[in-house]
């Protein structure tokens, strides 16, 4: 958790320093956030599945998964502080939730949903 906090504060300075502030509003966070996705999906759109995990380990191109995925964290962290959501909070929440949708006797090894 202070990990967190610390690279909120990093990025809360960040953005003040450039005057962002103004332009960080919810909409334009998610925005932000879709588009950033987007690029990290672009890193391995045309990535075989089954060549993905080794793709994905070769040096160049972990190096621009790493940057894209920064960016989608960096953003996502931006508006989770913007609308005062705890990241960590907010995930442990949906795991318990997660828990009962997808309880292991009906999902384990499943790709679809449990009716």
């Amino acid at each position: 958790m202070a990990e967190v906090e610390e690279v909120l504060r990093e990025l809360r300075q960040f953005v003040h320093d450039r005057d962002w502030v103004q332009f960080h509003d919810p909409k334009n966070l998610a925005m932000a956030l879709a588009s950033e996705a987007g690029e990290l999906l672009a890193e391995l759109r045309w990535v075989r599945t089954e060549d993905a995990d080794t793709y994905a380990k070769q040096l160049e191109n972990r190096r621009r998964i790493q940057a894209e995925a920064a960016d989608v964290g960096i953003s996502l962290l931006l508006f989770c502080d913007r609308l005062g959501i705890n990241l960590l909070d907010a995930m442990r929440e949906k795991i318990r939730l997660n828990e009962d949708r997808y309880p292991v006797e009906k999902s384990k090894g499943r790709a679809e949903r449990p009716l």
